[in-house]
């Protein structure tokens, strides 16, 4: 929550400082026994400072891994690592577990600024490897 407080101070002053557009988007994607979504919601600000131009990106993410398959079939699993990457942005995780899952459900979220933006026709790799299966497959934006 913190992080999003921090996020919106950011935004507010630095679209009172300068000129801010918008750059939103949401991207999926699925495999033979995953699907995924990663949402992003970014700020362009362009701006001016001791006479020269300036841009950065203020951006929200959001990637979800869902098994398409029973949670049955997953109760015997005892680790899982998945990861994205996108242009201007990668992630990834590790999980183990000593107790059967509740849900087949993974996400990671986050909050960052930079020059780097998710472009709108970018293309999301995403690899999950699990009790010895490995697939990969690609996230496109269908908010276009």
């Amino acid at each position: 929550m913190k992080k999003i407080i921090i996020l919106l101070f950011t935004i507010m002053l630095l679209t009172a400082c300068s000129e801010a557009a918008p750059n939103n988007h949401i991207f999926t994607g699925e495999s033979e026994h995953w699907e995924a979504e990663y949402t992003y919601n970014g700020i362009e600000n362009w701006g001016e400072k001791d006479e020269q131009k300036t841009d950065s990106n203020a951006y929200h993410f959001r990637f979800v891994l869902k098994y398409k398959g029973s949670l049955e079939e997953l109760s015997s699993l005892q680790k899982i690592e998945y990861s994205y990457e996108t242009n201007g942005d990668y992630g990834s995780d590790t999980e183990e577990f000593a107790q059967p899952l509740v849900s087949g459900i993974f996400a990671l979220s986050g909050s960052s600024e930079s020059r780097e933006k998710v472009l709108e026709d970018a293309v999301i790799k995403v690899n999950v490897r699990w009790d010895g299966f490995e697939e990969s497959f690609v996230l496109q934006n269908n908010s276009k």
